[in-house]
């Protein structure tokens, strides 16, 4: 694609306020520089600057972690540049977490960071089991105090905590589960290492409903009451209760294998007659859940909307007019098409569409009765999307093609400009595309919780036939075939890739089906659709389901 945006996977933000003008900012400076004061005669001591030396490195975190293993929270806590923080999150260590006997090891210091591994024992109710992990401090300057001090970040206390989380040890707030698969294979994080923070996400919203005990566990409670929790270490055992999910484990292990053949990939699989989620599978090295959450442009993978749009408008048919100029222009803006597509000013729709001609659709958007806001109106009205009512069972993203102006009318047309999407998106997009009929996608039965399921009108059979039809050319003899080759049945694709400022690569995406099985990847820097996110896709339809 030719139009650059910005883009970006969308995580959870937390903002604290220090109220109190004077007050709150005495303590915001103190805190962050572990206080600082001047000398006998008023005089303000001199202030080191440039990073910490080694022995200043070595002398704070020495300091801190002695303090620290001393249940000394006041004293770690003044050896940070987050005082009233730091002190917070290691008095609970020792009084919420109940964990004692703490041993901390530390390795020789590199460069300003320190390396140290941590033994201790959390008991309660009787009950007692050793605890050992490993963390790292940084040390920093202090800004005005000029010290050197640890560089304060709940995670220095567990890896696995964030900002504003703690730690609790107790009965757990829900029972644990047993999630298993369609077929009722059981489903486990150390098998299906992406499964293991939706696990959590079920365990959380789900636990109390599966019929199972809680047990007495140390685990993360999260500064976002809508985050799930995490387990680190288990006192004593609770019952699961049984909780049936959509997965197949067979599809789910083809998209684990299939991830990690690419850095920064995600993919989903959806049974198009019914919506159910086949399989999830992130590789990332931040453990989003892009997959369900991500919130990025993608690519030519929208003309599946964009051509429904232009056909149920009465604009052109798979078989009508839709030329593909080198280049044309749409309000003051360019568009081009991908190095080496031959211009075709007697293309229809069907080759448009699988040579993936960017110029065909831009020409095609200002066609009455057209306006800015009919494709909006078509991904709303026909798939389901954007309209942020979707109950899949655990947060997810709807999609977002909003009315544009201007130039972004034409981007948005082939999935730039202000276009959003999730693989999830996508690949119930394909499946609408293929049935006719929106059928909102779910991990879990709405008949656990009587949740109600987004719904949309779908399309007309006429326009499935059409758009079937052009997904077949395209994974037979377009930009999808070598991809799709081998995969025998009722085959379609649709190949797309992003182009996002300051990425040397564009983002790749592809989406797919082979009989009742409808699948979308994204790979971020991954290149064209085919090079990266077609292969997990083809890897997923090749189980079957």
């Amino acid at each position: 694609m030719r139009k650059g945006v910005k883009a970006a996977i969308v995580g959870g933000v937390f903002t604290v306020m220090v109220g109190g003008a004077g007050y709150g900012a005495y303590n915001v400076l103190t805190a962050l520089d572990g206080g600082s004061t001047g000398n006998s005669v008023g005089r303000p001591a001199p202030v080191k600057t440039g990073p910490p030396s080694a022995s200043e490195v070595k002398e704070a975190s020495d300091k801190f972690l002695a303090a620290w293993q001393k249940g000394d929270a006041a004293t770690a806590a003044s050896s940070t540049n987050n005082s009233e923080a730091a002190e917070q999150l290691l008095t609970a260590y020792g009084t919420t977490a109940h964990i004692t006997k703490v041993h901390i090891t530390p390795s020789a210091p590199s460069g300003d960071s320190v390396r140290f591994s941590v033994k201790a024992t959390v008991s309660y109710g009787g009950r007692s089991e050793p605890l050992a992990y490993d963390s790292e401090v940084t040390v920093v300057r202090g800004v005005t105090s000029g010290r050197a001090l640890v560089d304060w970040q709940a995670s220095v206390v567990h890896p696995a905590l964030d900002k504003g989380d703690t730690l609790v040890t107790g009965e757990a707030k829900v029972p644990p589960i047993e999630a298993v698969d369609r077929n009722n294979t059981v489903l486990t994080a150390e098998k299906y290492p992406s499964l293991g923070p939706i696990l959590d996400a079920l365990r959380e919203k789900y636990g109390d409903k599966a019929g199972g005990k809680p047990g007495i566990e140390l685990s993360v409670e999260r500064a976002d009451p809508n985050a799930p929790g995490k387990t680190l270490l288990t006192l004593a055992k609770g019952t699961p209760g049984k909780l049936r999910t959509t997965i197949s484990a067979s599809a789910q292990a083809a998209a684990e294998r299939a991830v990690r053949q690419y850095a920064e990939s995600s993919v989903v699989a959806v049974k198009p007659n019914t919506g159910e989620v086949l399989a999830v599978a992130n590789h990332r090295g931040d453990g989003f859940n892009a997959a369900f959450e991500g919130r990025l442009a993608p690519g030519s993978t929208m003309k599946i909307i964009t051509s429904a749009m232009l056909i149920d408008n009465g604009v052109t048919t798979m078989n009508g007019p839709a030329p593909c100029p080198s280049s044309a222009v749409w309000q003051s803006q360019t568009f081009t098409n991908l190095k080496g597509l031959r211009a075709n000013e007697n293309a229809t729709l069907a080759n448009s569409f699988m040579r993936s001609c960017n110029t065909a659709f831009v020409k095609l958007i200002d066609e009455k009765p057209l306006t800015d806001g009919s494709l909006t109106a078509e991904a709303q009205d026909r798939f389901g999307l954007g309209r942020n009512n979707w109950k899949t069972g655990i947060v997810s993203f709807d999609g977002n093609v909003p009315a544009s102006t201007g130039p972004d009318r034409a981007a948005n047309a082939i999935g730039q400009g202000q276009v959003q999407m999730s693989p999830l998106n996508m690949a119930s997009v394909t499946a609408t595309a293929i049935t006719g009929t929106f059928r909102q996608p779910y991990l879990v039965s709405p008949k656990l919780d009587n949740r109600q399921l987004a719904t949309a009108r779908g399309l007309s059979a006429g326009t499935v036939a059409q758009l079937r039809a052009m997904m077949r050319l395209t994974a037979t003899q377009g930009t999808a075939a070598q991809v799709m080759a081998g995969l025998r049945g009722d085959i379609g694709a649709k190949t797309g890739s992003a182009e996002v400022d300051g990425q040397a690569k564009s983002n790749s995406w592809f989406t797919g089906y082979r009989n009742d099985v409808a699948a979308a990847a994204m790979t971020q820097e991954g290149g064209h659709g085919g090079d990266a996110a077609g292969p997990i896709v083809a890897a997923v339809l090749r189980t079957g389901g």
